[in-house]
C-alpha cells in the first residue's frame, strides 16, 4: 500500500519506518526540513515537505501523495520526564495534536484517503478494578493535566471516529520504553531512579500498562494492514502496579531502591498528577488487539526470574555484573513475577 506518515521521526516514527519498509509499503513521510527531507530519500522515502499548521501546504502535499493509508504520530514531548518539562511542553503538544492533527485529517479526507490511523492513550481509564477495555469510559476527573488531556483524547478520537468518509482507527499506547524513550537504561527516568528522585507514592497501587516501542510499530502496522475501524488498546500482557514494576525496574538497572513517600508529601512536592500515577492509574486489556490484530507483544524486560534471566531468556543488567540484587524486591512482587512467568496475569483476560 501507499502510505503516508505524519510524525516520521520520532521514538515511535524511528521504528514504524523501518516496520512499514520492510513489508514492502511505499512511503511518504512529513517533514518541514529540507534536511530531515534529503535523509528520508536516503531511506527510499518520498518526502512530504510542508509546515502541519499551514494548512493549505499539508493539503497539497497528501493530494499530491495521494495514499491510500494515513498513518499520524504527531506528538511533541520533551527529552526529561519532569513535572516542569511536561508542564513546558503541554501547550505546543497539545496544539500540534489538536490543529496540526485536524489538517492532516482534513487533507486525507480531501484527498479521499480510505484508512487514517492516529495515535492515542491507554492510561487515561476511570480508575477502578480490573483492567479496562476499548469501552471504558475516560478520567475526565482525575487530576488536572490528567483530565485535560483525557478530554484532547476523547475530542480527537471524535473527530476521527465520527468521520462518516473515512475507515479511523485510533491506536491507545501504553507506556513506550526501549530505544529513545525515558524507560531504557540511558533515558531519563533511569537517570532519576538512579538518583533516587522517582518515588512510590503511597501503596503504589497505580497500574501502568507497558508498550515496547518496537511493538508499538508492529502493532501499527497490523492495524494499517488489517484493523477494524474503532479503539485499539495496544500494551502488552503484563499490566504492573507501580511497587511491582519500579523495585524491578531499579534492580535491573542496579540502582538503589525506589524511596516511598506519603500522598501527602507527593501532593506538596509533585502535585495531584503524580499522586494519579503513583496510586490510581489503571492497567489495560490488549485483548483486543491480540484478537484481530494477531498482536504478540513481548514481555517487559526488567521483570527478571529468580535466575537473573529476563523473560526472554538474557541476563538483565544487574545479572552481569555479579548477581541480581535482593533488596527491594518485594513480597509482592515475587508473587506477581511467579504468577506471570505461568500465565495466571494475562493482561488478555
Amino acid at each position: 500500500m501507499k502510505i503516508f506518515v505524519a510524525g516520521g521521526t520520532g521514538a515511535i516514527g524511528r521504528p514504524l519506518i523501518a516496520e512499514l519498509l520492510a513489508k514492502g509499503h511505499a512511503l511518504v513521510a512529513l517533514t518541514r526540513s529540507p534536511e530531515k527531507a534529503q535523509a528520508l530519500v536516503e531511506q527510499g522515502i518520498e518526502p512530504a515537505i510542508a509546515d502541519v499548521f499551514d494548512t493549505d501546504a499539508v493539503k497539497a502535499v497528501v493530494s499530491r501523495a495521494q495514499p491510500e493509508v494515513v498513518i499520524e504520530q504527531l506528538t511533541a514531548l520533551p527529552r526529561t520526564y519532569t513535572r516542569e518539562s511536561m508542564s513546558a511542553a503541554a501547550a505546543f503538544n497539545t496544539r500540534l495534536r489538536l490543529e496540526g492533527g485536524a489538517n492532516v485529517l482534513a487533507a486525507a479526507q480531501a484527498a479521499g484517503v480510505r484508512r487514517y490511523l492516529r495515535q492515542s492513550i491507554a492510561f487515561w481509564a476511570v480508575p477502578g478494578p480490573g483492567l479496562a477495555d476499548e469501552e471504558t469510559p475516560l478520567a475526565f476527573d482525575a487530576s488536572p493535566a490528567v483530565a485535560a488531556d483525557a478530554r484532547v483524547v476523547t475530542e480527537l478520537e471524535h473527530r476521527l471516529l465520527g468521520n462518516p468518509n473515512i475507515e479511523g482507527i485510533a491506536l491507545r499506547y501504553g507506556f513506550f520504553y526501549g530505544p529513545g524513550t525515558w524507560f531504557t537504561p540511558d533515558g531519563d527516568v533511569a537517570q532519576q531512579v538512579r538518583q533516587q528522585q522517582f518515588p512510590i507514592v503511597g501503596n503504589g497501587e497505580g497500574v501502568w500498562s507497558w508498550l515496547h516501542i518496537e511493538d508499538a510499530a508492529i502493532a501499527t502496522v497490523a492495524a494499517a494492514e488489517q484493523g477494524n475501524p474503532g479503539i485499539y488498546l495496544i500494551a502488552n500482557d503484563q499490566p504492573l502496579a507501580v511497587r511491582e514494576w519500579l523495585p524491578a525496574f531499579a534492580q535491573w538497572l542496579n540502582a538503589p531502591p525506589p524511596p516511598q513517600i506519603s500522598v501527602e508529601d507527593a501532593l506538596k512536592a509533585s502535585g495531584a498528577d503524580a499522586v494519579y500515577y503513583g496510586t490510581q492509574m489503571r492497567g489495560v486489556s490488549n485483548a483486543k488487539a491480540k484478537r484481530e490484530l494477531n498482536f504478540q507483544p513481548r514481555p517487559l524486560e526488567w521483570i527478571v526470574d529468580h535466575g537473573g534471566r529476563n523473560q526472554h531468556g538474557n541476563s538483565h543488567p544487574g545479572h552481569r555484573r555479579g548477581g541480581p540484587r535482593r533488596r527491594g524486591r518485594t513480597h509482592s512482587h515475587r508473587i506477581a513475577v511467579e504468577a506471570r512467568q505461568s500465565g495466571a496475569c494475562d493482561g488478555a483476560k
